[in-house]
């Protein structure tokens, strides 16, 4: 495995205390930059006309969706893990790789898509205008471009997260223990909610973790809605209003809401514990048949075809509504450039990740306090909208040209122009900050369940930190790791606000393109690049369905 060989090949001096403080404070630089600016001064009318007009509106706004988003995508994913994963039915094996579908399908896109199709001009409202002879009036018709049906579409994007990690959840609990819980008495319906959920909790409050921070930072969504949220306020006061004040106090509000998400979860926990110090024997799936069967496929079927299914046929579509081909040269071009960044952050963030959370990991046995905050500060980023991460970015890196360019001229008097800002080195920066928590929380989660006998077992033999991690914890979190770059691949395949601010000139990707084009009301071109990042972002789904195709293979399932 690559990390384990730059592990070995790395003779790490340094405390693991001091490594994961670094890493935190270079990642959350660009959040911490940002929030210098509450103590810098500014326009203050900004902010008081913000208070007295729209921040209680950004609130409420921002409280529903929150609520409406951690509801939905834990019971869809919460679900769709329990039916993939503790029953057989025609399908299963199929249905547990097509449920990741939708992680390919950015939410802008799903927004573009379902207002095309459900506005009052579109396919569905034109039919039944034509079938039943209805006039404006005779009929009412859902909204999509509201507060509910953001909700709806974030659900049906992001329940990926939960399904993934509580699948993995509810493969490695102990085995035996359903078994046991029927042996007791318990039907599969109770067995489910008072032994697999508790069991799975820490995997499941860390996919809605990570949905819910996506659901915050997203701003291409809530903006096409025309939906008032602080990250539509802090667009607002930065780039309209000019005020980076305003704008920084709104986003100081905006990570107020994801440490109270965090300190909530971390508090509802208290002093339990999740190791899984049995055996790895899987439970014997529960056989449905008949309508049993039926509404487990049709269950499944439903994810899928909202969050992949049916907008993937409509971008199809548009795309076959223009002239020349779809996909031509071009999309080759596009597509290097977004899969290089992608491959390069994702690989970054995972072994950084690696390396937080096993800090946070030691400092939780050891009641250390540092290693536990490191963690916390480098999970800041994910909530903060991608242009504010990069403009965080560009505040410490362009003084950082300056200061190497004005070194460089004295040194060989030549001028070397800006050596980092505006290239690709500042932009996988901007990645890792804003997507680090997204592989944190995976490996947390993946060593939430490995017992704490196996780290003394580790010292007893006289094994020092780093080498416990890479003897140890490496092989069984291949898993996870595996996860976490996924997860972290496709988030930057679809990031489009730090892509726009800090791409290098010329150098475009299929997000700016279909941002672009949408931008300009042509929505029948935007659909072929959106076609574009589907379909590269289903590579990695490819590689992790044959993942859980080798995985279920060797377990002899």
């Amino acid at each position: 495995m690559i990390i384990a060989q730059f592990l070995g090949a790395c003779p790490l001096r340094f405390s693991l205390p001091a490594v994961c403080s670094l890493i935190a404070l270079l990642v959350a630089m660009p959040v911490l930059s940002v929030g210098t600016n509450l103590f810098s001064g500014g326009t203050a009318s900004t902010w008081r006309h913000l208070a007295d007009t729209v921040l209680l509106e950004y609130t409420l706004n921002t409280l529903w969706l929150c609520l409406g988003v951690g509801v939905g995508v834990s019971s869809m994913g919460t679900g769709a893990a329990w039916l993939a994963t503790l029953h057989e039915f025609p399908g299963r094996k199929q249905f547990e790789w097509l449920l990741l579908l939708p992680m390919a399908m950015p939410a802008y896109v799903l927004a573009y898509a379902y207002t095309d199709f459900l506005q009052y001009v579109g396919p569905v409202q034109s039919w039944l205008r034509e079938t039943f002879d209805w006039g404006r009036a005779d009929y009412w018709f859902p909204d999509v471009r509201s507060l509910g049906g953001a909700i709806v579409l974030f659900s049906c994007v992001l329940y990926p997260y939960v399904y993934l990690l509580a699948r993995i959840a509810f493969l490695e609990r102990a085995g035996g223990v359903m078994e046991a819980a029927r042996a007791l008495g318990l039907t599969p319906m109770r067995a489910f909610f008072q032994v697999s959920i508790p069991l799975a909790r820490p995997a499941i409050a860390a996919g809605v973790a990570l949905a819910l921070m996506e659901t915050l930072a997203d701003y291409g969504t809530v903006a096409y809605f025309a939906l008032p949220t602080f990250t539509t306020g802090i667009y607002r006061a930065w780039f309209s209003l000019g005020d980076r004040v305003a704008a920084a106090q709104l986003a100081a509000c905006l990570l107020g809401f994801v440490l109270m998400l965090l300190a909530m979860e971390q508090a509802s926990r208290g002093q339990a514990r999740y190791h899984n110090a049995g055996s790895r024997q899987r439970a014997a799936r529960l056989p449905l048949r008949g309508i049993p069967a039926a509404l487990a496929i049709v269950g499944c079927l439903i994810p899928i075809t909202v969050g992949f299914g049916l907008p993937a046929l409509l971008l199809l579509q548009l795309a076959s509504s223009i002239e020349g081909p779809i996909f031509g040269m071009r999309f080759f071009t596009l597509a290097q450039n977004s899969m290089t960044l992608a491959a390069l952050a994702a690989a970054v963030a995972t072994i950084l990740a690696l390396v937080v959370a096993y800090g946070a990991r030691h400092a939780a046995r050891y009641r250390q306090h540092l290693g536990r905050w490191a963690a916390r500060l480098a999970s800041l980023g994910y909530a903060v909208p991608g242009s504010v991460i990069a403009v965080g970015v560009l505040i410490p890196v362009t003084r950082l040209d300056h200061a190497l360019a004005a070194l460089w001229e004295q040194i060989f008097h030549v001028h070397p122009g800006l050596l980092l800002t505006g290239g690709i080195g500042a932009l996988i920066y901007a990645y890792v900050a804003r997507f680090l928590s997204v592989a944190l929380q995976s490996l947390e989660s993946g060593m939430g369940r490995i017992t704490p006998s196996m780290d003394d077992a580790a010292r007893s033999l006289g094994h020092g930190q780093w080498a416990t991690l890479r003897l140890v914890h490496l092989p069984l979190l291949r898993g996870g790791l595996l996860s976490a770059a996924l997860l972290v691949f496709v988030e930057v395949m679809k990031e489009l606000p730090a892509t726009l601010v800090m791409r290098p000139f010329n150098f475009d990707t299929l997000a700016t393109q279909t941002y672009t084009l949408a931008a300009d009301e042509r929505l029948a071109e935007a659909s072929s690049a959106a076609l574009a990042i589907m379909v590269v972002g289903l590579l990695p789904i490819i590689v992790l369905a044959s993942q859980i195709t080798r995985g279920r293979a060797a377990r002899g399932c």
